[in-house]
């Protein structure tokens, strides 16, 4: 069944329906949410041209010679922003799993704005550290910074649709994202000539970490599988002009585990060849405030809560430094 590790909703259908409609959509959402936590999203209207020149842009860096994709590299180990090579990461590690690097290339920058109350020497050494932005391809600064704003008011959108869905007021999470501190970042999985290494794959099995993922896959890209509650791997094709959403831990945290922040991987391709099976595709990883304090939501105690509050930013610190590939 097609996208069924990903069922479709489609937001603006949600946004502009009535209220029976919207309520009928928010129960699909919390039923996907709670199984699979993958989300085929249409409807989105995110502005096309700001797509298609960062998608442009992102795959004309990545073509780019390695020395001067080098020019942007991290500054230094767990440097959370710049350009890292094939094998400097291991999302595996996050889950305690001790797996080859995985083979892809990134590049990764934060919040374009900062609160200007935040204070936090950790946050401001964290999230607001300097980008190192590539010089070429031309342009590339701000493609990435239009492309982040749209992904950016798409979250807010998303977030609302999930409080509903959670029946808690629609603006419920407006205050904790006043000032986000989102990262994204693009990702090339360069064509494999070679076998890899035995449990090497494009990107090992892990769960994003914090409220929700927008990914942008390349449209005839394969290899995205999450696993399933029957503990199977199950492949997400991507849909043309769809985008996918996923929960990540901290949004799992905040629902009392109602809803499911589902383990991923990019998987590598069945057959080895030098010309298609390149990937391209884009993340942005939606986070609270630094200092939001993220508690159990009031419609999802149950029985009680299964967490301690936790401050959104320092969570998000100890599970990217977990990730870091080290010699």
């Amino acid at each position: 069944m097609p996208h069924r590790a990903a069922p479709i909703i489609d937001l603006g259908e949600f946004e502009s329906g009535s209220r029976d409609t919207q309520q009928r959509i928010a129960e699909e959402v919390d039923q996907i949410c709670r199984h699979t936590g993958f989300i085929t999203l249409v409807g989105h209207r995110v502005n096309e041209q700001v797509m298609r020149t960062m998608w442009n842009t992102m795959h004309e860096f990545f073509d780019l010679p390695a020395r001067q994709k080098l020019a942007s590299e991290v500054l230094r180990p767990s440097y959370p922003y710049g350009y890292m090579g094939v094998t400097q990461e291991t999302l595996a590690k996050s889950r305690g799993d001790v797996t080859p690097p995985d083979l892809k290339e990134t590049f990764n920058a934060g919040p374009l704005e900062r609160d200007p109350s935040l204070t936090d020497p950790a946050a401001i050494e964290f999230c607001h550290v300097p980008t190192p932005w590539p010089t070429r391809p031309v342009g590339f600064r701000d493609a990435w910074a239009a492309y982040y704003r749209e992904m950016e008011k798409l979250s807010a959108r998303i977030m609302g649709m999930f409080a509903t869905a959670l029946n808690l007021p629609h603006d419920h999470f407006e205050e904790f994202l006043t000032y986000p501190i989102s990262a994204m970042r693009a990702l090339n999985y360069p064509p494999q000539q070679a076998r890899p290494a035995r449990d090497q794959l494009r990107a090992g099995a892990h769960s994003d970490y914090g409220s929700l993922t927008v990914l942008w896959p390349q449209d005839d890209s394969r290899g995205l599988e999450i696993l399933g509650l029957d503990g199977d791997w199950h492949e997400v094709v991507p849909h043309d002009g769809a985008l996918i959403i996923n929960i990540g831990d901290l949004l799992q945290r905040w629902t009392n585990d109602r809803w499911r922040s589902t383990m991923h991987r990019v998987n590598n391709p069945s057959n080895l060849d030098d010309s298609g099976t390149r990937r391209q595709s884009i993340a942005y990883f939606h986070q609270p405030n630094w200092d939001a304090q993220i508690a159990c939501l009031p419609t999802c105690i149950g029985d009680g809560p299964r967490y301690a509050p936790v401050a959104s930013g320092p969570y998000l610190v100890e599970k990217f430094r977990a990730t870091v590939a080290t010699s």
